[in-house]
């Protein structure tokens, strides 16, 4: 009966260690994966923001172009001549001091 105690409390000896063991490898394991997602998300993130730079600097560029067109002299002349504007003659200007 002694032998087989003995033997049974060497196997149970031997059980908790390697819960233990199991246990800690298996967290290490579900920290890691949880590291590699966030780690994958963010490279996506990153993606995206560089896309969203990308397309904002371009419509930055098409809207200087935009403005450039619209603060035009000749397009404000015409604008003018189209409401009936004209340069006004020497004895029309009063300079204010």
């Amino acid at each position: 009966m002694k032998k087989r105690d003995t033997t049974t409390n060497r196997k149970r000896s031997w059980i908790l260690p390697w819960f233990v063991l199991t246990i800690l490898v298996m967290a290490e394991l579900l920290v890691y994966s949880w590291c590699r997602v966030e780690y994958v998300q963010t490279g996506y993130e990153l993606s995206e923001a560089r896309e969203e730079y990308h397309r904002l600097v371009a419509l930055n560029q098409k809207l200087k172009v935009e403005q450039a067109q619209l603060k035009s002299p000749e397009r404000i002349k015409h604008l003018a001549r189209k409401q009936g504007l004209v340069i006004p003659n020497a004895g029309q200007v009063v300079v204010l001091p």
